[in-house]
């Protein structure tokens, strides 16, 4: 089939023979996002609208400090704590409201409308501050990018013979992609094309579950002294694949070795 700009990267990640080309995909677009925003990007009005109205994560804050470009994270965080400021500002004046309110009232009055009315806005400030601390600019554009790639890996499943056929030998997906893969298939492909990719990702991801248990199960007895000069076989690195592939990469080598 003819390759083009989409297809090229999840073909790249199905040659990686890692435990889950999507982990490799969503990894590659989160150190892309994290120096993009470090970079040029952070000057351009944009982006900077973006990132003092969304912010970022707690993950995200994290990995973006431990690039080591202190100032371009500082420019970033400058503006959105001006934005952050006049956004909570308002929610912390209608908070001193309603406690002025809620300190005049005695416990006879405590299930008047007035009580009511000012515990709802305690309530209703609480979740303003949550929508401010819960949103992240990098999760959304990293979201909006695995979307586009479940869509293209469907596209190849069913157009690209050789694509179908490197899957069905591979090492499968990790667990929350496959949860994620069978979703998006749910709404994009017809009854039969879904039963046949149903079957082929469950029996890929038995058989290779079952060979990550074999790995983690020898990695522990090669800590008895009756197997201590057995080979260690591929188990040296089973617990960072076993939790990468239960819960998607999040330990242990980097899923592109070239990052």
């Amino acid at each position: 089939m003819r390759y083009h700009i989409d297809t090229i990267p999840v073909w790249d990640a199905a040659k990686l023979d890692g435990e889950c080309l999507l982990c490799a995909l969503e990894r590659k677009t989160e150190l892309g996002e994290a120096e993009r925003y470090l970079g040029a990007s952070v000057m351009e009005p944009d982006t900077r609208v973006q990132v003092n109205t969304k912010g970022f994560c707690r993950h995200h804050h994290a990995m973006l400090y431990g690039m080591s470009n202190r100032l371009g994270h500082a420019l970033m965080l400058e503006s959105h704590m001006i934005e952050t400021r006049e956004r909570t500002e308002k929610i912390f004046r209608k908070l001193d409201g309603a406690a002025e309110t809620l300190k005049g009232i005695g416990l006879a009055g405590r299930l008047g409308g007035k009580a009511r009315g000012a515990e709802a806005a305690v309530r209703e400030g609480a979740a303003e501050l949550a929508k401010i601390t819960d949103s992240c600019l990098m999760c959304e554009t990293i979201e909006e990018n695995m979307r586009r790639y479940l869509h293209t890996f469907l596209h190849l499943y069913q157009n690209d013979s050789d694509f179908r056929s490197r899957f069905a030998s591979g090492k499968g997906l990790c667990l929350p992609h496959t949860g994620r893969l069978l979703e998006a298939a749910a709404e994009e492909l017809a009854p039969k094309e879904l039963g046949e990719l149903v079957s082929v990702l469950t029996r890929t991801e038995k058989a290779n579950l079952d060979r990550i248990q074999e790995e983690i199960s020898w990695f522990i007895k090669k800590f008895d002294y009756r197997y201590e000069k057995e080979s260690w076989g591929n188990s040296k690195d089973a617990v960072e694949r076993t939790v990468n592939k239960v819960r998607g990469w999040c330990v242990g080598k980097e899923p592109n070795p070239e990052e």
